[in-house]
């Protein structure tokens, strides 16, 4: 992009604008001159084009592109925000009223974008200390509608997304093909009353078509529910959550909305948080179980809970997440037919970044302790990815090595539970885009290469290798079920196979489409072949995703 003030007044030439009945009115048009002499842009164009021609002398726009003042990578993000804010000074040059010259006001917008640049860059690093990307972050714009007849306290968000997805060997079971179409709509209401109070509401209505209804998954289908219903309650650094909400940290690989699925995650209860850049959360809630054909509901009384801390400037370009679960039932069954209560505590801590020389690093390490009614808990997890992306050549590639244990459970003591819980992660593509296994009694080696050939796309390319880490223990699904029950004198090989994956993301049509596109094939190894689950599987995907918003039209920037 040319960054210059000079082209970026170029690319504003071409804007709409409207008469004052709201026909819009294009730039360049003969009549064109008549529509700005019939408001107030008679005052302001003999000085426009001069005065934003005058900055390029400054320091303002040169000072906001210079490296040391963006994020690292972020140069054209940078150039971009600050085109933004000349396009949206242009935009609302009628109000201006020469109360200062343009420069001075023009100049207040673009620190204010810049402004809003590094607090997006911070809170980025704060709700997810990790960016690669074959973890579904939400990537691309959210387009925005003005509509002058609402009220500026209320906005109205939608979010559409089709994905249509082919899997050979469906269930495991060989020759069951399976072609379907998974969709999903978002429909959220925003209500701020007052300057301290944001309520929000959000429906969800997803469909799995194509598929036998027997063969639909809990998380491909629920009928127009309530997904989200919170208040929050906000004061300088402070904010309190009351209601159905979110709950998402650090890489998700323990607490995450699992967005990938059809019927992304929520929970109900309380979070209060304190703090910006530095933060800490503490929250109380019970996981929403979705029901396809009533409305979604929890469990009795509040169940999991927990604290998260987020560390943004301790270490430059690094977050650090500590944190503690525990996840408290009443009444389970343990060893024996024995029935008691659940106390599951899960303290540890993420740290993810980038470091010199191109060198990136995401680790976790969790341990978790407690009692399962007579039984006592004693487990562990965690992961270590290291990558290097080579900045200065075509594409940037980026080569990433990660290893990924879960602790299972090696039936040694009756009395003592080894299996780690995996708690509520987002497990896509944690294992492998087919999305088999969880974060149970499983080992991983994984090794995987990305290129970004330009702004809009992202390549991956990766191979994993999968094996349990106890023989004496299941191997289990993203959902935590069992996948194959262990027998009695355990599996006689640990390798449950290796996978393959290629997947693309595009972001186009001004950045408000986002395309993902992938292959997974997973080669099942001794394991699965020995117990009945060894067919080959292959997912392929395409999906499509949009949103957008509507609000009350933008109010003009006032003359500092």
């Amino acid at each position: 992009m040319n960054t210059s003030v000079g082209a970026l007044w170029n690319d504003c030439s071409d804007h709409e604008g409207k008469w004052t009945d709201g026909t819009p009115v294009k730039f360049g048009d003969p009549h064109a001159m008549d529509w700005k002499r019939s408001s107030n842009w008679h005052i302001a164009e003999s000085t426009w084009e001069e005065e934003i021609i005058a900055m390029e002398t400054t320091a303002i726009i040169d000072g906001m592109l210079r490296p040391d003042c963006v994020p690292r990578d972020n140069a054209a993000d940078a150039a971009d925000a600050v085109q933004d804010a000349l396009l949206s000074a242009y935009k609302h040059l009628s109000p201006f009223w020469r109360q200062s010259r343009i420069s001075t006001w023009l100049s207040a917008i673009v620190i204010h974008s810049a402004a809003c640049l590094f607090l997006a860059h911070c809170t980025l690093a704060q709700e997810s200390a990790t960016h690669y990307i074959d973890y579904p972050l939400q990537q691309g714009k959210v387009q925005s509608f003005d509509l002058s007849a609402m009220p500026k306290w209320l906005t109205l968000d939608m979010q559409l997304r089709g994905r249509t997805e082919s899997q050979s060997s469906y269930n495991y079971i060989s020759g069951y093909d399976a072609v379907y179409e998974l969709t999903r709509v978002y429909g959220g209401l925003e209500v701020r009353p007052t300057q301290w109070l944001t309520a929000y509401i959000q429906f969800i209505d997803t469909h799995a078509l194509g598929l036998p209804l027997k063969s639909v998954m809990p998380n491909m289908r629920d009928t127009f529910d309530d997904r989200q219903a919170y208040l929050e309650f906000h004061m300088k650094k402070v904010k309190v959550f009351a209601g159905r909400q979110e709950l998402k940290y650090g890489s998700e690989r323990l607490l995450g909305i699992s967005d990938w699925t059809n019927n992304s995650r929520t929970w109900d209860g309380f979070l209060g948080r304190y703090g910006d850049k530095n933060r800490i959360d503490v929250f109380s809630t019970s996981v929403v179980t979705v029901n396809p054909v009533s409305l979604d509901k929890h469990g009795a009384g509040l169940t999991f809970h927990g604290a998260v801390g987020t560390i943004g400037t301790l270490v430059p370009d690094v977050a650090i997440q500590p944190f503690v679960f525990v996840q408290a039932l009443p009444r389970v069954e343990g060893a024996n037919g024995v029935f008691g209560t659940q106390t599951t505590v899960t303290p540890g801590f993420e740290a993810a970044g980038d470091i010199p020389w191109g060198l990136s690093f995401d680790g976790l390490l969790a341990i978790q302790r407690g009692s399962y009614s007579n039984e006592s808990i004693k487990a562990a997890a965690g992961y270590i990815k290291t990558g290097y992306r080579a900045g200065h050549l075509a594409w940037q590639p980026r080569l990433r090595g990660e290893y990924d244990y879960a602790s299972g459970d090696p039936h040694t003591n009756p009395l003592r539970m080894g299996t780690f819980d995996q708690q509520y992660p987002s497990n896509h593509n944690a294992f492998g885009l087919t999305d088999l296994f969880g974060y149970q009694n499983i080992k991983q080696d994984r090794i995987n290469l990305d290129l970004t050939p330009t702004k809009h796309l992202a390549l991956l390319i990766q191979q994993e290798w999968l094996q349990v880490s106890s023989t004496h223990d299941n191997v289990y699904s993203g959902s935590a079920g069992t996948v194959v029950k262990a027998p009695t004198g355990g599996f006689s090989s640990g390798d449950i196979g290796r996978e393959f994956d290629a997947s693309a993301k595009y972001v186009f049509l001004d950045d408000y489409i986002v395309m993902n596109v992938g292959v997974g094939h997973f080669s099942p190894g001794t394991l699965m072949r020995e117990n009945a689950h060894g067919a080959p599987l292959t997912l392929v995907y395409f999906s499509l995703t949009y949103r957008f918003k509507v609000d009350k039209e933008s109010a003009a920037p006032v003359a500092p």
